[in-house]
Order: structure tokens, then C-alpha cells, then sequence
């Protein structure tokens, strides 16, 4: 065949609808081809080749390879540095949360800053290099402390509350700071620049050296929570206890503090002084969602923490534009919304199931009993003595409720799948032998719970019906021999207690 014959055939089968398709797609492919090839080559878009661009660029297939296998030095010590900073931050943030102290971390921060400036300030003056770190991070941790220190001493000599005395502490140092580094500024033997990096986060600045100390404070200060695991949880959820079985509360409160303190000292070069609260609050409340056990919400707050600071500095690696303590927030805040919706343990979707299972089986029981009533009603003394069970009809469940249909033939079918009662022609319903005794110990236990509310509650008999209905449905088989021994009853009886007032039937 030759070439000319095989290009008319291509083009009269690229006719029509499909053909357009099959040519956008081909279209698609070999632009992205030329994409590929350009980026393997090593060629970047003009617009990636100046240094004025601010625009985000969507990365080569080699950035990505060198950013998932952490192939460049930088990369692998802010990935590193992040990750142990998250995993810390998760640990400590589960107790500060519980203990109701969530932005103390906050004000703490915000209380480093004239620490920072400070510290500054006496190293220039003294000659020595006023931009080392370790200098920068003690005057911080000094200023801190203070702050901790005033947000006691506001709180315990005065009658503002604990929010009253962070919202100052926050505001008056934070302000102090801003004033130094103004003073800083005006200095003829050094200058401020570099010093405002504490306020934002500059992860990309990270040292080996800063790797370390974030890893190594940060495993410490993990260690002090395990090792402490019994006293600070008392200390979270009954402080009066643990005081009465002689810990010191103070003393435990100021050891958690200064784990705050730690934690958010070594996280100011990666994320700033801003932005560390958000470490220390968001991976614990994501893992609030999960579980209801302190131990699992440790342990899931660090893991929470530690994704975030991996991801949050990998997309910035991958998108340099991009800053990394803001990428670590926002990574945290989506993991953060994903466990607030899906959480089994307090998420919104889980929680709008359950309460959807229960109305529904609340639904199921009230027809159940329903049906119970109706052929008491009518005499019938139940299958035990022979007697075929009769039916009933929708109407008369209608009148006996005030159900919609929409409603009485959900719970029908709830109640059919179950395995309880068959739908019948004409609109009837008609309960086998288990459905029956299901209604009928659902009904015994209904009734039981009015004749405890007349007796005991002095609730009046003809409003027992409704206050009974709002609690039956969660009482424990406990509960329910409790109920019978208070109504001298030594054992359930297998026949259904009369109910305790008239029921009206049409």
C-alpha cells in the first residue's frame, strides 16, 4: 500500500464526531510530549528562566523523582527537620489541648519575639556575631518563659480569666518586639536583616545543625510526655484528683509549659512565631476526630504533625515560590477538615450516621410497639395459645401515631428487613413469632420506664407516654433489671406489665 493511499484512508476514517475526538486526543498526547521532551532535556519554560517570574510552574518529572527519593541535601534536612518538629508539636499539642491550654502556644511565641531582638541587641554590642542561633533561641526562651510567668501570675493574683491574660502577654510583648526590631534597625553596628525570618518561618535556610536540634529537643520533650504519660493525663481531665493523690499540679502545669515553650522555640526558624500555634493545635484537634483514648490521640497527634511538616516542605521543594511553614499549615489544615468530616470517632459524616441508624431503629420500635398495642387492644392473648396472629392495617397505625406514610412505610421496611413481619395485600402488615416477641419486649420495657417515671419521677400519667418515648431507646439490659427490682419485680416476667394508663385505640 502506498503512502498516499494510507493518508486517504486516514483521513476519511478521522471524519465524523469520533474522528474529532481521535484527533484532539492525538493533539493532547503530542503536546504533552513536547512537554515531557523539553523537561527531560532539561529545558525550562521561558517564563521559569526569569529571575523576576513570580509564577508557579508545574514541576518536571525529575524534580518530582528528586524531591520523593529526598536526593538533594537541603531537601533532606528541611524534610527531616519538619518531620521531627510535626512529630513533637502533635505529642505536646494533645496534652495543651485537653488541658484547655491550646493558646498558650500562641501567646508564647508571640512573646519571643523581644527575645529575639534582645538577644540581638547584647551579642552586637559585646562583639560577638549577633545572628547566631543559639543566642537568638536563648534570648527567645528567656522573653518566653516571662511570658509564661506573667500569664500565671495575671491569672492567679487577679480575677481576669485565662484568655484575658493570654490576649495581654500576646499583644504587650508582641509589641515590644516590633518596637526592638525597630531600635535594631536604627543601630549603626548591625542591622536587622534576617531577624524578621522569625516572624514568617524560613525553612529553606535550614542547617544540618538546626536538623539536629529540632530532632533532638523534640525527642526529649517526647520522652518527658511518655515518661510523665500517667501524671499529665490527671493532670488533663481532673486536676482536683491528682492534687488529692499528691502531685503537684503546679508543678505539672509548669512542666508542660516549658515543654510548650521548647517545642515552640526550636519551631520558630521552620514555620515563624506566627504560624508555630498551628502545630501545636491542629494535628491534636485532627486526632480528636479519631478515638476517644488518649493514647491513640498521642500517638495519632504525632503522626498527624509529622505527615504535615513532610508534605507541607516537600510541596514547597517542589513549588519554591511557595513558603514552607505556610505549606505545613495548610497541609495540616486539610488533614485537619478530612478527620472533622470522616473521624469514626467524632467526625461530622459518622456522627450523621449514627444518629441516622438510631432514628431509624427508633422508628422500627415505635411501630413494633405500635402493632403490639393494637392487637392487645383487640384481645388477642399472643401465638402461645395457638391463636394465628392477625393482621393490621396502615390506616390504624396512622391513627395510633403521628406518623406520615412516608414515614410508617420506612419503618415497615426497616422492620421487614429485619426479618420481623411481612406486608401483606390491601394495605396490611401482619408480624411473624419473633417480630411479636420483639413487640412484646419492647413494649414490657416501655411500660416498665412509665411506671419508674409515675412512681419514682411523680411524673403524671398522662404525660409519662411522651417522656418515656425520649429515653427508652437507649436503656441497657442493666438498666432494665434495675427498673424491675425497684418495681419488686425479682425477675422479668414473660408476660407484658399492663400499661400504667388507658391507651385510646380508634
Amino acid at each position: 500500500m502506498s503512502r498516499q493511499r494510507f493518508l486517504q484512508r486516514m483521513l476519511r476514517w478521522s471524519g465524523g464526531l469520533a474522528g474529532r475526538r481521535i484527533r484532539f486526543a492525538l493533539l493532547l498526547l503530542a503536546a504533552c510530549g513536547l512537554i515531557a521532551s523539553g523537561t527531560a532535556a532539561g529545558e525550562e519554560p521561558a517564563a521559569m528562566r526569569s529571575l523576576a517570574n513570580r509564577e508557579l510552574g508545574w514541576p518536571s518529572t525529575e524534580q518530582w523523582r528528586r524531591v520523593i527519593f529526598l536526593q538533594d541535601h537541603n531537601t533532606r534536612v528541611v524534610v527531616l527537620g519538619t518531620t521531627l518538629l510535626g512529630l513533637a508539636a502533635g505529642t505536646i499539642g494533645s496534652f495543651t489541648l485537653l488541658r484547655k491550654r491550646a493558646l498558650m502556644g500562641d501567646a508564647l511565641s508571640h512573646a519571643t519575639l523581644p527575645g529575639i531582638g534582645l538577644a540581638f541587641i547584647v551579642a552586637t554590642q559585646l562583639g560577638f556575631d549577633g545572628k547566631t542561633l543559639p543566642v537568638l533561641l536563648l534570648g527567645a526562651a528567656v522573653t518566653g518563659m516571662i511570658g509564661v510567668a506573667g500569664i500565671v501570675f495575671i491569672r492567679s493574683l487577679t480575677r481576669l480569666s485565662e484568655d484575658t491574660a493570654l490576649g495581654v502577654v500576646l499583644s504587650v510583648f508582641f509589641g515590644a518586639g516590633v518596637a526592638v526590631l525597630g531600635v535594631i534597625q536604627q543601630m549603626e553596628s548591625g542591622h536587622s536583616a534576617g531577624l524578621e525570618s522569625f516572624i514568617y518561618g524560613k525553612t529553606a535556610s535550614m542547617l544540618p545543625s538546626d536538623a539536629w536540634l529540632i530532632g533532638g529537643t523534640g525527642f526529649v520533650s517526647c520522652l518527658v510526655c511518655f515518661a510523665l504519660f500517667k501524671e499529665l493525663k490527671l493532670l488533663c481531665f481532673d486536676d482536683g484528683f491528682a492534687g488529692s493523690e499528691g502531685y503537684s499540679v503546679t508543678l505539672l502545669d509548669g512542666i508542660l509549659m516549658l515543654l510548650v515553650v521548647v517545642v515552640t522555640i526550636v519551631g520558630l526558624q521552620a514555620v515563624g512565631l506566627i504560624l508555630v500555634i498551628a502545630l501545636l493545635v491542629t494535628p491534636a484537634a485532627a486526632a480528636r476526630f479519631w478515638t476517644h483514648q488518649l493514647t491513640r490521640m498521642v500517638l495519632l497527634a504525632s503522626g498527624l504533625g509529622a505527615i504535615s511538616g513532610m508534605l507541607g516542605s516537600a510541596t514547597s521543594a517542589l513549588f519554591p515560590q511557595l513558603p514552607s511553614g505556610a505549606m505545613i499549615v495548610l497541609v495540616a489544615t486539610a488533614l485537619f477538615l478530612f478527620s472533622m468530616m470522616l473521624g469514626p470517632a467524632r467526625g461530622l459524616l459518622p456522627r450523621w450516621l449514627r444518629r441516622w441508624r438510631l432514628n431509624s431503629s427508633i422508628e422500627r420500635q415505635h411501630l413494633m410497639r405500635g402493632i403490639y398495642e393494637l392487637l392487645e387492644s383487640r384481645g388477642y392473648q399472643g401465638p402461645e395459645n395457638g391463636d394465628p396472629i392477625p393482621s393490621v392495617s396502615l390506616d390504624d397505625l396512622l391513627r395510633l401515631r403521628s406518623w406520615t406514610m412516608r414515614r410508617l412505610k420506612h419503618g415497615i421496611r426497616k422492620a421487614e428487613e429485619a426479618g420481623l413481619l411481612v406486608q401483606l395485600p390491601n394495605q396490611q402488615i401482619k408480624v411473624n413469632k419473633s417480630g411479636y416477641h420483639e413487640a412484646a419486649r419492647l413494649t414490657h420495657e416501655h411500660r416498665l420506664w412509665e411506671m419508674y417515671l409515675i412512681t419514682h419521677a411523680e411524673v403524671a400519667a398522662t404525660q409519662v407516654d411522651r417522656s418515656a418515648d425520649a429515653i427508652e431507646h437507649v436503656l441497657e439490659p442493666e438498666m432494665i433489671d434495675r427498673l424491675e427490682r425497684l418495681l419488686q419485680q425479682s425477675q422479668r416476667s414473660t408476660r407484658v406489665v399492663d400499661s400504667p394508663h388507658p391507651l385510646s385505640h380508634d
